[in-house]
């Protein structure tokens, strides 16, 4: 599987990056457009979290876009968030409402395909770290890390903070883990809200089991902070290169050290 790629390490601490790959898995031509079917990738998020591997942090990453199949939805298909704006598992339409599929939209039995092929196996290996990490350590923390545009009108309103941390309203890491993640941000004077409009994906809330061992967080930061946010994102002018100089990387920097002390049991 050419397009999962796990950097094993034995620290207590993975990082996942359900999104952030553009690979359309040769359905090309089913979409309106490949740069529409790559328009809501988290850009270059392994890129710059690249550092957590020389931390010792174990990295699972698919590089089958969100578009093909959601790798941070239930495979159920139940919404995450009932009620509000959303994609489906196998995405419809764009975060702005766009249809992505020139034709048909995909069925039931394409569905279960593209679970069986990429949505499984992605969580198939991330089980897989868990598990050997848990067998080493009594605490594992799972970062799930995420970016999106700052303004997207039909899943939110007017600017995303900076730093959005997610937990499910505290059930899926312990306090503490919160707690410090989120005053390393606040330090920073860049907005952040935790448990607001992303309040954590299906990753977090599946394996986010602190009686267990496992603390989950989500971290979807607004991309303005590592990146050039264009007014309307076009073919032209999106994706922009990452920052050189990222002024956020810092602070991504001891969140991450944070986890891994919270993992290790250390203040």
């Amino acid at each position: 599987m050419d397009w999962l790629r796990v950097h094993r390490g034995d620290a207590p601490l993975v990082v996942a990056f359900p999104h952030g790959g553009i690979g359309l898995a040769g359905l090309d031509d089913q979409f309106v457009s490949p740069w529409r079917a790559r328009l809501d990738t988290d850009w270059w998020i392994a890129d710059l979290y690249a550092f957590a591997a020389d931390m010792g942090a174990t990295l699972v990453a698919t590089d089958i876009s969100r578009s093909v199949i959601d790798m941070n939805r239930d495979p159920s298909g139940t919404s995450l968030y009932p009620g509000q704006a959303t994609t489906e598992l196998c995405p419809t339409t764009t975060f702005d409402g766009a249809p992505l599929y020139r034709f048909g939209e995909p069925d039931e039995a394409e569905i279960t395909q593209r679970l069986h092929l990429y949505h499984r196996p992605y969580h198939e290996a991330l089980t897989d770290e868990l598990e050997r990490l848990g067998a080493a350590h009594d605490r594992v923390v799972l970062y799930d890390a995420h970016s999106i545009r700052s303004h997207v009108p039909r899943l939110f309103e007017g600017e995303l903070p900076q730093f959005n941390i997610g937990t499910n309203g505290g059930t899926t890491c312990a306090p503490e883990l919160e707690t410090i993640v989120a005053g390393i941000c606040a330090t920073s004077g860049k907005s952040l809200v935790v448990n607001g409009r992303f309040k954590g994906g299906w990753t977090t809330r599946h394996y986010g089991r602190p009686e267990g061992g496992v603390h989950a967080i989500q971290m979807e930061l607004a991309q303005r902070g590592y990146m050039t946010e264009p007014a309307t994102p076009t073919e032209t002018n999106w994706p922009s290169p990452i920052d050189p100089d990222p002024t956020i990387l810092a602070v991504l920097r001891q969140a991450i050290a944070a986890a891994l002390n919270f993992a290790k049991g250390q203040t």
